[in-house]
């Protein structure tokens, strides 16, 4: 699904994450009602936080899948006020250069390989409108909470290449949530299911046909 102000989805004025929690929740319940049972989700990133906040509010998940969900430790103390000032100031491409060489690792040469990518400037409307938000909203999340009301089985996966925080808040989960399996995969980092998606494919069937 595309979350709020993201592909083919609408946005409103008024923004808190546990809003996205509730647009998750309510297409599993869709779902749900179509196929005749819980259905299993697939979170990356933003969007693994996403899906661990609609399990804590009871969405009709089967099973879960987290791909290194975001939390405060990935924003830090200064980073979301940061990058709120640059957005505010016109500076959308330094905010964007900052937070995939800040937060997701990568080097200077790695983000003009993906400036220059086919739609590669497109990112940039969506980065104003969503990224200060949502690093607000991360800077204020707990990722603990939320999994202590999750009792769904879950898979944890990480990069052995990603950041640091992605490593500590993944093991974070798995001590929290009732039932998990951690993976690591060796040789990929955040970006995974875009440079390693066989790699990701056959770990997510594994589990959810296990």
């Amino acid at each position: 699904m595309d979350r709020r102000g993201r592909g083919t989805s609408g946005d409103a004025d008024a923004y808190a994450l546990d809003r996205e929690f509730a647009d998750v929740s309510a297409v599993a319940e869709l779902l749900a009602d179509e196929q005749g049972g819980p259905v299993d989700a697939l979170g990356y990133s933003y969007g693994g936080t996403c899906v661990l906040g609609a399990a804590a509010l009871g969405a009709r998940f089967r099973r879960l899948v987290l791909y290194e969900p975001p939390g405060p430790q990935t924003v830090g103390d200064t980073w979301a006020d940061r990058v709120g000032v640059m957005v505010a100031d016109g500076q959308v491409g330094r905010a964007v250069f900052s937070f995939l060489t800040e937060i997701i690792g990568l080097t200077p040469a790695e983000v003009e390989a993906l400036r220059d990518a086919p739609g590669g400037r497109d990112v940039l409307s969506t980065a104003a409108a969503t990224l200060p938000r949502e690093a607000r909203a991360l800077a204020g999340a707990d990722l603990a909470a939320a999994a202590e009301g999750v009792r769904q089985p879950a898979l944890l996966l990480l990069g052995a290449a990603s950041p640091p925080w992605a490593g500590e808040i993944t093991r974070q989960l798995a001590a929290t949530l009732p039932s998990a399996i951690v993976t690591e995969m060796a040789g990929v980092d955040h970006r995974a299911l875009d440079t390693a998606p066989d790699l990701v494919t056959e770990a997510v069937i594994a589990f959810l046909d296990d």
